[in-house]
């Protein structure tokens, strides 16, 4: 009886992917010294299919760094001949991709349908959004923003007790479909606000004083798409002439320094910006509902994985906010605060020198349209599973994050402006 479970378990898990199978493709870990290192690294990406996990594209690659990549199994013998024949250390962080991926589906919640504890398909979602929304009306009620490019609603849900001109924190999720666990804590900071109001002090406190904006997925094309054909695709799956190439990078298809640095101008990568600024009808969407809202949203979240960080803008420019010192202030708050559940520990900083430049993020937008509380948080872990990340660790994650959240938006609410 046990080996048919696990045969079915298996099967569910290779279900979940009509399409590329990753059977035997490793994930790399390359120490960067140099430009030389980097030169080399380049080289490698335009002659295979590398697909660049930290950072996001080749032209990102820092000297003193390490670089996170994941190779076709045809391609391994080539690439590691390349590595060592250059001296480059290098570790290998998942040496079968594919026994990663069906490993992710680890919980062992006996949930057919919605659970906070798994990872929920677009279908799941949609249909917790309704029934959060029905079954908790005097705390949650939820709109469209918009539609995606292949005509899918953005659900948005509104957190909070009702009342006149209350300020207001939006957070999104889901904006590369990869990243799985970004739309997991969506869910889960809803479930929280709804099954500890009225019970927990602070977050009754919150939710009487603030309303939350929740999007739960943003790319929600794209994340269908990592569920049905290939589970590593990251832009949204926009068509445009005179390309065969399918997607654009939603972080960098924002109105903020729009394609100047960390971003492609071409279709075919994966940090393409796209043919203009807000050409993506989620970007547009999410873009108008923030302008139209823009005299009560009083911080943007915007949740990503992985690398355990807390960024706040600059990421278009090397340039420091107005507001730095406060910003650097709150961020090692934050990230002090997470860190006491379980541990785990966060790097924060600006975008551009923490991580890397990258030009039309949706935290620079909001942080210049006036907000002045942007910040973007990447998710566990640091590499060991990176976008694998198990099923088991959505509760940890999510538990800490929420405290990392709470003390932000307590700060916001002292601190309204």
């Amino acid at each position: 009886m046990l080996a048919f479970l696990v045969l079915v378990t298996v099967a569910l898990a290779s279900a979940h992917h009509s399409g590329e199978h990753f059977e035997g493709e490793k994930v790399f870990r390359v120490q960067v010294e140099d430009e030389n290192h980097i030169r080399l690294l380049q080289e490698l990406a335009s002659t295979h299919e590398i697909d660049f996990w930290k950072p996001d594209s080749a032209s990102q690659i820092k000297p003193q760094s390490t670089v996170d990549f994941r190779v076709k199994a045809e391609d391994i013998s080539a690439v590691e001949e390349l590595l060592e024949q250059n001296e480059l250390q290098y570790e290998v962080l998942i040496s079968n991709l594919r026994a990663m991926l069906e490993a992710q589906f680890d919980s062992h919640v006996r949930a057919t349908g919605h659970s906070y504890m798994k990872y929920n398909n677009w279908e799941t979602i949609e249909a917790w959004t309704q029934q959060i929304a029905s079954e908790n009306p005097h705390l949650i009620s939820r709109s469209a923003i918009g539609t995606t490019f292949e005509g899918r609603t953005m659900h948005l849900l509104k957190v909070g007790k009702a009342g006149p001109n209350k300020p207001a924190i939006f957070m999104d999720c889901g904006f590369h479909a990869r990243e799985w666990i970004s739309p997991a804590f969506c869910q889960w900071f809803v479930r929280e606000a709804v099954r500890t109001y009225g019970q927990e002090i602070h977050m009754t406190e919150l939710l009487d004083k603030l309303d939350f904006y929740v999007l739960p997925v943003f790319n929600i094309d794209g994340y269908v798409y990592t569920w049905t054909k290939n589970r590593m695709w990251r832009k949204t799956r926009s068509t445009y002439p005179g390309t065969k190439c399918i997607g654009t990078d939603p972080n960098r298809n924002f109105d903020a320094a729009w394609c100047v640095m960390g971003a492609s101008q071409n279709p075919c990568d994966e940090t393409y910006c796209g043919p203009s600024a807000e050409s993506e009808k989620e970007t547009k969407a999410l873009a108008n509902f923030i302008r139209n809202n823009l005299s009560s949203i009083k911080a943007y979240v915007t949740i990503h994985s992985y690398s355990q960080m807390m960024l706040y803008p600059y990421s278009y420019d090397y340039k420091v906010t107005e507001n730095n010192v406060e910003l650097n202030a709150l961020a090692k708050a934050t990230v002090k605060e997470l860190a006491t559940l379980h541990g785990t520990k966060y790097t924060y900083g600006p975008g551009a020198t923490t991580i890397y430049p990258a030009a039309g993020g949706s935290d620079d937008w909001a942080y210049d349209q006036g907000i002045k509380y942007a910040f973007t948080f990447e998710l566990r872990d640091k590499g060991r599973y990176g976008f694998t990340l198990p099923e088991s660790q959505i509760q940890p994650t999510c538990e800490e994050m929420m405290l990392a959240i709470k003390h932000l938006a307590n700060y916001v609410l002292e601190h309204l402006y």
